[in-house]
């Protein structure tokens, strides 16, 4: 399908792995190197840095900072991302292969130029609504929320990345269905993933104001980041962000977040930061005798609870994450 390229451009993660160890180096000897400057700023609980110490949910560190085991569990669950997210490319190559070959009402050709152009948008777009969905449906939010988990924001946090992509794999099933070579859909999403790196920093403000009205960009993607009750559920844009505005999910950076979930799992565990919220949907299912409750805890958003549970809550919006 893609013979004409290089081996390796046929999995250009792989290829970039070098790019975002180089990267990652770079910012966090820069952390390093500013940290004595940054060592009071915004850290009111310095001393709580040991494993058992608790995370205060109103706790900010400085911009652009690294903590070596949080770093560790992000570049650890990239690693074993690469053999999962192999595993669900294989059966969605399989499935898209058949509906390319046998339903397609007709197929694009991989040498010309608007297929290409109609795979980059075309996953971009159903990027948009598959991440969208990921934070709006409690069952896909397990499979995401990893992301999501570092109260830190940078290179690292980019690598911090989901084993499970099967909602994914189905939200482009359209592609292969309107004669997207099946290849050049997954070879589409693992540069939309390259281009997201760059955008985990706070070492870059804003960009061109062009730039930034059409492209993601750290900014922009800071917000999504944030645990911040104006920035939840905002800008999910993979590398453009005109979906974000055209689909009234977009807000600006107005002031700096606050990273991480609402309700911090406070572990460094990559196995338990994979699968926590799976346990949690467990409890809440096991917990009720509704099956209106079991079907909302599970399809519902995440932090959805009956109407009576939910009235005697604190604050619903605490247990929502980001």
């Amino acid at each position: 399908m893609l013979e004409f390229l290089p081996e390796p451009m046929r999995e250009p993660t792989v290829l970039a792995i070098p790019f975002f160890v180089t990267m990652l180096a770079i910012e966090w000897f820069a952390a390093a190197k500013l940290e004595h400057d940054h060592s009071n700023e915004n850290t009111p609980d310095n001393e709580n840095t040991r494993d058992d110490a608790p995370r205060a949910t109103d706790r900010q560190f400085p911009a652009g900072a690294y903590e070596s085991r949080d770093a560790r569990s992000s570049v650890l669950m990239g690693l074993v991302s690469i053999a999962t997210s192999a595993f669900w490319k294989s059966l969605g190559l399989l499935a898209y292969t058949a509906l390319f070959a046998y339903v397609a009402p007709w197929q694009l050709p991989t040498d010309k130029w608007y297929t290409w152009v109609i795979a980059l948008v075309g996953v971009d777009f159903l990027f948009y609504w598959s991440h969208r969905t990921s934070h709006r449906v409690r069952l896909v939010w397990a499979t995401h929320q990893a992301h999501h988990s570092s109260e830190y924001f940078n290179f690292a946090t980019a690598l911090r990345q989901k084993w499970n992509i099967s909602a994914a794999v189905l939200m482009w099933l359209p592609l292969p269905l309107l004669g997207v070579p099946p290849a050049l859909v997954f070879f589409a999403y693992s540069l939309s993933l390259i281009y997201q790196f760059w955008i985990h920093t706070e070492r870059i403000g804003t960009m061109w104001a062009p730039f930034e009205l059409v492209f993601n960009t750290p900014s922009h993607h800071r917000v999504h980041h944030g645990r911040d009750p104006e920035y939840l559920d905002r800008n999910y844009g993979g590398v453009l962000i005109i979906w974000d505005r055209l689909f009234g999910s977009f807000a600006p950076e107005v002031r700096r977040p606050r990273y991480g979930l609402t309700k911090p799992v406070d572990t460094y565990n990559i196995w338990r930061l994979q699968t926590h919220e799976y346990a949690a949907i467990a409890r809440d299912v096991r917990s009720t005798t509704s099956w209106r409750a079991r079907l909302g805890y599970i399809f519902g958003p995440p932090g959805w609870a009956p109407r009576a549970t939910a009235q005697t809550a604190e604050s619903p919006e605490l247990s929502r994450p980001s």
